[in-house]
């Protein structure tokens, strides 16, 4: 059993009775699992939630009254607990909220089941729900202060900035983030000056349903471009600056300076695997690489980040304090894998310094 031998207590909180009755159904289902509350709206959870202090709950964005993101928002200052949104990837307005509850506190997001269907994708669902449920039941949060600016992007950093070893040319940037990441990798990229020229590629770990969704708003809130990969796309070819994610559900490797997506099996139970994506650009990048890992659970990218410290790239991991979950960075610093350890606000600006304002103007005249 995930926690100590007990079952993990689920608040449920759904406004649709055939969507929570799935919810409760699949849970129901493993006996890992103890539904102890279920509630329609936002006042509902918040009431449920203090009263009888579940190990995770299961938000919905778009409820009646007080919403979901309005409900995430008081619980994580007031009675912090694991919260795992169920929300709708193609409702744009869902999604922008969906957003906000990561920012405020929320651990992960899953899109909504298909009601009482009971086809294949349905026993798929449900198995990556629990799944994911067990994950989230074991992330200890804490309190969050929620701030009215809805923007990602940080403050100038307060935080002193290490010179990068600038002696060699860089000829790519990459990152890598789960929990936590959405928001992480915004700031990152919002704190890059504007005249960053190299193509950065990102492994995001989000649910197959959510990467169009998540590149849009990436490059909604950033402003820079930023696409999924596409096989057989020469790394030239990408924009300077711009940034190409993996697509949920596949790897994305570098090999010969063209980028390639694999359905290989998983890496640390994760397709796209960020050690896929490593280990491809300390092989075939060695010391003009620069890569950056970021919050989430579990380990991966962790070995690949060695790879690339080892091949003379420059490594960064980000530090516990501003990590929602420190797992796959602390790896990669219990590994030695980590040349600097920063704070999220001082991530970008290092990054930054790997290219001269010229460098923009020379690297798209040679495209």
């Amino acid at each position: 059993m995930p926690l100590a031998g007990r079952r993990v207590r689920v608040l449920v909180v759904e406004d649709s009775r055939t969507v929570r009755a799935r919810i409760v159904a699949a849970l129901r289902s493993d006996p890992a699992f103890e539904v102890v509350g279920e509630a329609v709206d936002g006042n509902g959870a918040i009431q449920e939630c203090t009263r009888l202090r579940p190990d995770v709950v299961t938000m919905d964005m778009m409820l009646p009254g007080l919403s979901g993101l309005a409900a995430t928002q008081y619980l994580m200052q007031h009675c912090p607990t694991p919260i795992l949104v169920i929300s709708s990837a193609g409702n744009r307005a869902g999604f922008i909220d969906t957003i906000a509850a990561l920012q405020a506190g929320a651990v992960d997001v899953l899109e909504k089941p298909l009601g009482r269907d009971t086809s294949g994708a349905n026993v798929v669902w449900d198995r990556e729900f629990l799944r994911t449920c067990k994950l989230v039941a074991k992330i200890k949060v804490i309190r969050r202060i929620t701030h009215l600016d809805p923007a990602p992007c940080p403050r100038p950093p307060m935080t002193r900035v290490p010179l990068p070893d600038l002696a060699r040319p860089y000829s790519v940037a990459a990152i890598g983030a789960s929990t936590g990441g959405p928001t992480a990798v915004a700031a990152v990229l919002c704190s890059l000056p504007v005249t960053f020229a190299l193509p950065l590629l990102l492994v995001l770990h989000v649910h197959e349903s959510f990467g169009n969704a998540f590149a849009s708003w990436l490059a909604d809130v950033t402003g820079r471009p930023v696409q999924l990969a596409v096989s057989g796309q020469p790394l030239a070819e990408v924009p300077p600056g711009a940034v190409v994610m993996a697509p949920p559900g596949r790897h994305l490797r570098l090999r010969g300076g063209t980028l390639v997506l694999t359905d290989e099996p998983e890496r640390h139970s994760c397709r796209p695997s960020v050690d896929v994506l490593f280990e491809s650009l300390a092989s075939s990048q060695g010391p003009r690489v620069a890569a950056c890992l970021l919050t989430g659970m579990g380990k991966d990218g962790a070995a690949g980040l060695l790879e690339i410290d080892r091949s003379g790239g420059l490594t960064i991991a980000q530090d516990e304090a501003t990590s929602a979950v420190f797992g796959m960075p602390g790896e990669a610093v219990r590994l030695g894998a980590a040349q600097h350890v920063l704070p999220i606000d001082a991530i970008g600006p290092t990054l930054g310094r790997l290219t001269a304002p010229s460098d923009l103007a020379a690297r798209t005249r040679q495209r």
